[in-house]
């Protein structure tokens, strides 16, 4: 007489290990659970039918699968203590720039009573860079033109005079660089400063409030002073 024995979670078990997915089932296998399937294991090996025994290879496999499984469970309880203490980090270094002045990718220009500041970085050196400050609905308000640029992160000052030498009203405008090197285009990045009011939790990450240029993600940080 043959006496068939069912091991639960070997079906489950055979679906992590070929990274067909890590069900929540898989993710919350314990020591226990494995002593369970060890103790079934047991069980059908010393009910199987002595002429008809079971396959090594089988029995090999499913060994191998519980392994596998209990391994996924520990590297994930370990990825995410690591992601926590990350995390943690991540806040304490934003954190440390609350009061300091930062600038982030971003086109916006912030124009007070004593005028705006903006950046940009090039990847090369560019003989000629001419900014272009433009309103919110898309109106052209002034042009700078700054020669000769090294490359990397580079600043400019603008006095909140328009063209004709009009003042501008005070807000928010954007801004955007056309670079040449020899008649050639060199992309340029925008750079917005803002000073750090306080840090916020986003999506992302840690992230930092700039006044009213809003909140934005530590790692679009290019430059602290």
């Amino acid at each position: 007489m043959t006496t068939t024995q069912t091991i639960p979670g070997t079906a489950g078990a055979t679906a992590a290990a070929t990274g067909a997915g890590t069900t929540d089932a898989t993710n919350k296998l314990t020591l226990d659970s494995a002593d369970r399937f060890l103790t079934l294991l047991i069980s059908q090996i010393q009910n199987q039918d002595p002429l008809n025994p079971m396959d090594n290879a089988q029995m090999t496999s499913q060994l191998a699968q519980i392994s596998t499984v209990n391994g996924i469970s520990k590297l994930n309880d370990t990825l995410s203590t690591l992601a926590s203490s990350l995390s943690s980090s991540q806040y304490l270094r934003a954190a440390g720039l609350v009061g300091h002045e930062v600038a982030v990718k971003d086109d916006k220009l912030q124009l007070a009573a004593d005028g705006a500041h903006g950046g940009f970085e090039l990847p090369q050196a560019a003989d000629k860079v001419t900014v272009t400050i433009t309103s919110p609905s898309g109106q052209v308000v002034r042009k700078l033109e700054l020669g000769p640029t090294n490359a990397g992160i580079n600043t400019f000052d603008w006095d909140g005079r328009t063209d004709s030498g009009a003042a501008a009203k005070e807000g928010m405008y954007v801004f955007s660089i056309d670079a040449k090197a020899d008649g050639d285009a060199v992309s340029a990045d925008t750079l917005t400063y803002g000073q750090v009011d306080g840090v916020v939790s986003g999506d992302g990450g840690a992230q930092l409030q700039l006044g009213a240029l809003g909140a934005v993600d530590l790692n679009q940080v290019r430059q602290i002073n």
